[in-house]
């Protein structure tokens, strides 16, 4: 009585996010690499990079799970409705 969750994204999708989102790191990488500053900024703007990207992780796991656990529930819900719709007898008389 497992079912699989379907996927909601295709796979070219998902290709596109993640290509999208190591083109963004890669090039802002270069830009704080090619800056005109010294050192000590530079390094405090790639510290500043990895903190968003860590960030951004975390923030998407967390929507994630928000959004499966309200999955979760609904289906628990809807299987203790279907449960109860089943026993239900609608011409059944009581007392008699």
């Amino acid at each position: 009585m497992t079912a699989s969750v379907p996927h909601r994204t295709t796979s070219a999708y998902f290709l596109q996010a993640v290509a999208s989102f190591a083109f963004a790191t890669v090039a802002l990488a270069l830009g704080i690499a090619y800056l005109p500053v010294s050192a000590w900024m530079r390094a405090f703007l790639a510290v500043g990079l990895l903190y968003e990207i860590t960030s951004a992780f975390t923030l998407a796991k967390v929507i994630r799970d928000r959004q499966e656990e309200g999955a979760i529930t609904s289906r628990v819900d809807q299987a203790r409705l279907e449960k109860l719709l089943s026993e239900h007898d609608p011409f059944k008389v009581d007392g008699i």
